[in-house]
Order: C-alpha cells, then sequence, then structure tokens
C-alpha cells in the first residue's frame, strides 16, 4: 500500500461508494474521474479516496471536494472530463452538479438540492 506525499495536493475529493451511489456507477465514476485526473497532469494535486455512504442517497453518486466543500450530486462518468477542466483546472465548480457549498455559516443548499431531513429529526427505533 502506497504512502503518498500530500504536499502539493490541492483538492481532497471524497467519492461516495456506498450502495445506493454503486447501484447508481459509483466504482465507473471512480474510475473515470481518476482517468481524466491522470489525463489532465494532476495526479501531484487532487487526491481522492473512496468512501462508504455520505448520506445522501437520493443524490446518488455523491462526490465531494475539499477544502472547498462542495458536494456534487447525479455524477457519472462522462462527467468525470467536464469536472476535471472545470473544476480543478478553471477553478469554477460545475454548478449544474452542486447540491451543497460550505460557506462561513455551514453548508448552503442550492436551489435544486433535495432538502433531506435533520439527523436530529430522525424517527427513533
Amino acid at each position: 500500500m502506497a504512502t503518498w506525499d500530500l504536499s502539493k495536493t490541492r483538492h481532497h475529493v471524497l467519492i461516495c461508494n456506498g450502495g445506493s451511489c454503486m447501484r447508481k456507477g459509483g466504482e465507473e465514476v471512480t474510475i473515470a474521474l481518476r482517468e481524466a485526473i491522470t489525463q489532465a497532469g494532476l495526479d501531484d494535486y487532487v487526491h481522492t479516496t473512496r468512501t462508504r455512504c455520505n448520506g445522501r442517497c437520493e443524490d446518488a453518486c455523491v462526490m465531494i471536494v475539499y477544502p472547498e466543500g462542495i458536494w456534487y450530486q447525479n455524477v457519472a462518468p462522462d462527467d468525470a472530463k467536464l469536472l476535471v477542466e472545470q473544476h480543478f483546472i478553471k477553478g469554477e465548480p460545475v454548478k449544474s452538479l452542486i447540491t451543497h457549498r460550505f460557506t462561513i455559516d455551514g453548508f448552503e443548499r442550492t436551489p435544486t438540492a433535495q432538502p433531506g431531513i435533520l439527523k436530529s429529526q430522525k424517527a427513533k427505533k
């Protein structure tokens, strides 16, 4: 197993590989995104991590980019090149795929994002 030198890393991408996302192409998204990052020569600057469920299953496949705090929804393998070119090279998030963006006051939901439920209000078993 590798121990990466993250000293040049500018973006950390969390790609959901939980159940719902895997059913919606999570593995294919992971592969396509990693290939697009490599083709753009950004391996030293963009680090990817597979995660389990990120709690936004209705948005599958979910991708989160830090330090910006951008949550993407419905990511498909065909979006990989656009995400790399626009977000990581140009520094402009892909607005049509964003559900949440981190601000000083917490996460701000975009108008097209599913509202979801608060953890404190979930049904108790």
